[in-house]
């Protein structure tokens, strides 16, 4: 019996359903919503809030649970920084909306939002364009010779021809391979 233990076991061990959480957890701070099923965004509700609540204080210590739990320096501070602020209540800061079933399993899909908070998106200036736009050293080596470089003439007539005779197969000598030799000239 599983008395007094929280939380969705997902069919997981303790260390599999930490990573699911973390991840779901990245992806949601990335992104502003995800699409998972039914159970593991009921499983991540609980988890997500608590971060966003400790992120709401903002100060160090806030930070530091909270990277302790997400690893990534970055999505910590987008938390703190950027979503927490523009979040006015004291609880209740994701949506679940039922999307419908998944194909294949039939599994109950829904798709996970923060809400009062929509991701930037990052517009490219004019210089980040045309840096994109520029071949690097590595592409531009690995293009084909000029124009002007030596060309070679396509071979006319070119046969392959085994440089041992066949003999009838069997199945120790099925896997053997047989060197081949090319030859070009006439028929």
């Amino acid at each position: 019996m599983r008395h007094a233990v929280k939380g969705k076991q997902l069919n997981r061990d303790i260390t599999s359903r930490r990573a699911l959480f973390k991840n779901l957890s990245l992806s949601l701070i990335e992104h502003g919503s995800i699409t998972t099923t039914k159970a593991k965004a009921n499983a991540l509700r609980g988890s997500f809030e608590k971060l966003i609540t400790k992120a709401k204080k903002n100060t160090v210590h806030a930070r530091r649970l909270i990277d302790q739990e997400l690893n990534q320096t970055k999505a910590v501070n987008r938390l703190v920084d950027e979503i927490a602020p523009k979040l006015n209540r004291s609880s209740g800061f994701l949506k679940i909306s039922k999307i419908g079933k998944r194909r294949g399993d039939d599994a109950e899909m829904v798709k996970l939002e923060i809400l009062d908070w929509k991701p930037a998106v990052e517009a490219k200036s004019s210089k980040d364009k045309e840096a994109a736009k520029a071949p690097t050293k590595k592409e531009e080596a690995k293009k084909p010779a000029s124009s002007t470089a030596k060309k070679t003439a396509p071979v006319k007539d070119e046969k392959v021809v085994n440089k041992a005779p066949r003999q009838p197969q069997s199945a120790t000598t099925a896997a053997k391979h047989v060197p081949q030799k090319r030859i070009s000239g006439g028929k």
